[in-house]
């Protein structure tokens, strides 16, 4: 029996299917009696030296898969699909289609889905994780996977880091989650407190800089994304403010994207940025050098921002 991977029915490359025919004679008659296949919407099946075929868009996410024309060829006398003869053959056409769905059905590859790249990034998967309003993070862990990490997505929310700046000159990633494709960071450098929204991978970066020195000694720094409205694309639109401890220091408009960073790899990461960089403004890892973190948290909890750094400030005080 054929093994199916996504709705593919993928013959073995050894065995009884396919040792013979390396005795077999050319012109010799094959033993496979029927072959189906199935990707992203686009359906198709063999059999007997017959072919229907019905092309999808891909990850389209139209549906509509009953108004999908079907073609038949008798690739026996016409290999190269020059001739399409469903309507000359409509019974022939309807047996095979019929057949399609009979392996189709058998094999779990309905029901069929087209759905576009944004729908599949933000569909919640199964985790046994519960979902908080509230997440801390520390230094130096390993990343953790989007899976299970903090959802920023269609919603306001709050990055709030406990640091302490023993150099001057310190600098590197205090928060990061994504890649080069999408994610977010918050991080020291040339003396400023910088955060970056990398939406999509679309440049220029959106990038906000603190207008004064990170200066020694402990410090709550921050952003928080206050979201307005929903964009022409599903995308949140709405404003950011940039803090060190309780002063703004930076703000403007910024955008963030309804689908998730990424499939896999490239998780939420303290202290350093693992795999690729979300930003252009440092390389990976960019570790944070000339002070200490002593942990991040991302919060989407409706508390406002001047009142969860005054809890993170409490909590610093005691270190």
């Amino acid at each position: 029996m054929p093994k199916v991977y996504h709705g593919v029915e993928q013959y073995p490359l050894s065995g009884v299917s396919m040792r013979y025919t390396f005795d077999a004679k050319p012109d010799g008659p094959t033993k496979k009696h029927r072959q189906y296949y199935e990707l992203f919407g686009t359906r198709g099946l063999w059999e007997d030296g017959w072919k229907v075929s019905s092309v999808h868009s891909p990850l389209a996410g139209k549906g509509h898969f009953d108004q999908d024309a079907w073609e038949l060829y008798h690739v026996d006398v016409d290999r190269a699909e020059s001739k399409d003869l469903s309507k000359e053959n409509p019974e022939k056409l309807q047996a095979l289609v019929k057949a399609w769905f009979e392996e189709a059905d058998k094999n779990h590859v309905l029901p069929l889905d087209d759905r576009t790249p944004l729908e599949i990034l933000a569909l919640e998967r199964p985790s046994e994780e519960p979902a908080h309003e509230r997440y801390i993070y520390y230094p130096d862990t390993a990343p953790t996977p989007e899976s299970v990490a903090v959802n920023v997505r269609n919603r306001s929310y709050k990055i709030l880091g406990n640091i302490e700046v023993t150099d001057p000159n310190a600098s590197g990633v205090i928060f990061a989650h994504g890649s080069r494709f999408g994610g977010h960071t918050l991080f020291l450098k040339n003396r400023k407190l910088h955060y970056v929204y990398n939406f999509l991978g679309i440049k220029p970066e959106q990038h906000l800089v603190s207008k004064i020195d990170v200066k020694p000694g402990k410090h709550t720094v921050g952003l928080e994304f206050i979201r307005e409205k929903a964009g022409e694309h599903g995308e949140s639109v709405g404003k950011a403010k940039l803090y060190i401890d309780d002063q703004v220091v930076a703000e403007g408009p910024m955008k963030t994207q309804a689908g998730k960073f990424t499939l896999s790899g490239d998780g939420l990461c303290v202290g350093y940025d693992s795999g690729d960089a979300v930003s252009q403004e440092y390389k990976s890892p960019a570790r944070f050098k000339g002070g200490k973190i002593f942990g991040v948290a991302v919060t989407v909890e409706k508390a406002q921002y001047e009142d969860l750094e005054k809890e993170a400030k409490r909590l610093l005080m005691r270190e």
